[in-house]
């Protein structure tokens, strides 16, 4: 059950940090809304899976989660750059990411 929970917040950590890009600074009023309650949920459910997981596993794929989609989706959405080291480093994250669950114990 952690681990889907934690999954979901990292789920969770992309949606708030592409609503960030869409929030203009704070200043428009639904997708300020919308990324705050995805921070409060995803930081919540961390929180959640941190009482099972050991929290270096916990945290280190919760970031690895919203970073890996969060550079997938600023390709998608906003048409960031794809380079073949960018492309390599988000592999790495997934294979880090893999590793720690798979080293996890849990």
């Amino acid at each position: 059950m952690a681990w889907t929970l934690l999954i979901i917040a990292g789920l969770l950590e992309i949606g708030w940090a592409i609503g960030l890009k869409y929030t203009e600074g704070f200043t428009r009023p639904v997708p300020t809304a919308l990324t705050l309650l995805s921070m409060i949920a995803s930081m919540g459910l961390l929180g959640l899976a941190a009482k099972t997981l050991p929290i270096g596993t916990a945290y280190g794929v919760w970031v690895g989660i919203g970073a890996v989609g969060a550079a997938i989706l600023g390709i998608v959405l906003f048409h960031e750059s794809v380079t073949p080291a960018r492309v390599a480093f988000m592999i790495l994250m997934i294979v880090s990411i893999i590793g720690l669950k798979a080293t996890s114990g849990h």
